[in-house]
């Protein structure tokens, strides 16, 4: 059974997370404001909730991220969870939700931005919502969470010059090692955004590891520098259709399993 491209709950993607690293990734976490477009990347206070409590239940912590580039089968049910962007909305309602449940994500901060707005959405209409600032990323931090860099204005890598790719690259590190006083390590390609060249970037800019927006596991076959993540958010009409045919797959696998054998 082919795996819906967008996470809402662990049904269909349990058995799938236990063979390998899986990452969950969030934008915001709040109410949806008039006139959004990508309304995909907000999940509500409950969805948010109700995804991090069946986590929870089933059995699911969340290390450390850089345990992320360990390799094979997920017998201790590991999952890590990362915020792209820093926005506010994920400081003030996802915060005390992964209090409560124990867990630990990792947010990846546009350096340059801190304090501001998502300038970079202004430019397709998208609404404008406040980021993170100082302060609320230094309670994120004591409150036993991570950072990462996510450059230091949000481009597309690819359509930059090798030069000035670079320094959103490396420059994003450096200022926010330089501000919070601590090692940054972890990097996320603005839009999932990134070839070879922009890889190697990274690499030379001494991080430890890459977030794509590519959907998968990761396992041995992954580079560190193209992790790849399962966006979560709110079941589509089609993600509805797809959980509906896999459950009734479920139960019929079951109902075969449980059936009578022949001459018992």
């Amino acid at each position: 059974m082919r795996l819906p491209e967008y996470y809402s709950q662990l049904g269909p993607f349990e058995k799938t997370f236990l063979t390998g690293q899986p990452i969950l990734t969030y934008h915001h976490v709040g109410p949806r404001p008039r006139g959004v477009r990508l309304k995909g990347l907000y999940a509500s206070p409950k969805l948010f909730a109700r995804q991090m409590a069946e986590l929870k239940s089933a059995g699911f912590s969340t290390p450390p991220f850089v345990r992320v580039t360990e390799r094979g089968a997920n017998q201790q049910r590991h999952i890590f969870l990362t915020f792209d962007d820093g926005f506010r909305d994920v400081f003030d309602l996802a915060l005390p939700v992964l209090h409560g449940h124990g867990f630990q994500a990792i947010q990846f901060l546009v350096s340059d931005l801190i304090g501001k707005t998502n300038d970079w959405d202004a430019r397709v209409g998208e609404v404008i919502r406040p980021l993170m600032d100082v302060a609320q990323v230094r309670d994120w931090l004591a409150a036993g969470h991570a950072i990462g860099a996510h450059t230091r204005t949000h481009p597309r890598l690819t359509q930059l010059a090798p030069a000035a790719a670079r320094e959103e690259i490396a420059g994003s590190r450096k200022a926010l090692e330089d501000r919070f006083g601590m090692a940054v390590e972890h990097f996320c390609y603005p839009y999932g955004d990134c070839n070879e060249a922009v890889r190697d970037l990274v690499i030379a800019a001494g991080y430890r590891t890459a977030c794509t927006t590519e959907p998968g596991v990761n396992t041995v076959a992954e580079s560190p520098f193209e992790l790849k993540r399962f966006t979560a958010r709110y079941p589509t009409r089609k993600l509805k259709v797809l959980w509906a045919r896999w459950c009734d797959g479920w139960n019929a696998a079951r109902n075969v399993t449980n059936a009578p054998r022949a001459g018992r």
